[in-house]
């Protein structure tokens, strides 16, 4: 007699997505110093028909909600655990800017570790590559 095999939850999302027929979702991840490319490619991947998420806030650009440089370090950490969710979210991952910093580097590798395809806009910078 066999065990019975168990489903992960991220299979179960798949699944859920397979059976809904979803658009592909794509999440968008580079340094925020590249918003404005992200925005961009936010419109070429919605045009060609995928759901996209990415960052939502640049904490380099001044704002009143993360002006206290103690709440600007907590918002930080939450923005990146965010992020994390979203890419696990995501069929693939389209990293942005000819530019990867130590948090694009590791959000990369959490997509490599989840079997996620990861595309580049300047394919130069794919730190496997």
């Amino acid at each position: 007699m066999s065990s019975p095999q168990v489903i992960t939850p991220e299979e179960k999302l798949a699944e859920a997505k397979r059976q809904l027929n979803f658009p592909r979702i794509v999440a968008i991840c580079g340094s925020t110093r590249f918003m404005a490319e992200m925005a961009e490619a936010d419109l070429r991947e919605t045009k060609a028909g995928r759901i996209v998420v990415k960052p939502g806030c640049d904490l380099k650009s001044p704002h009143e909600l993360w002006s206290d440089p103690v709440e600007a370090e907590a918002l930080k950490i939450r923005l990146d655990e965010l992020h994390r969710s979203k890419i696990l979210l995501a069929d693939e991952v389209l990293v942005v800017g000819d530019y990867i910093g130590y948090s694009t580097r590791s959000e990369i590798a959490y997509a490599r570790s989840l079997g996620r395809p990861v595309r580049f806009t300047h394919p130069e910078v794919d730190p496997d590559a």
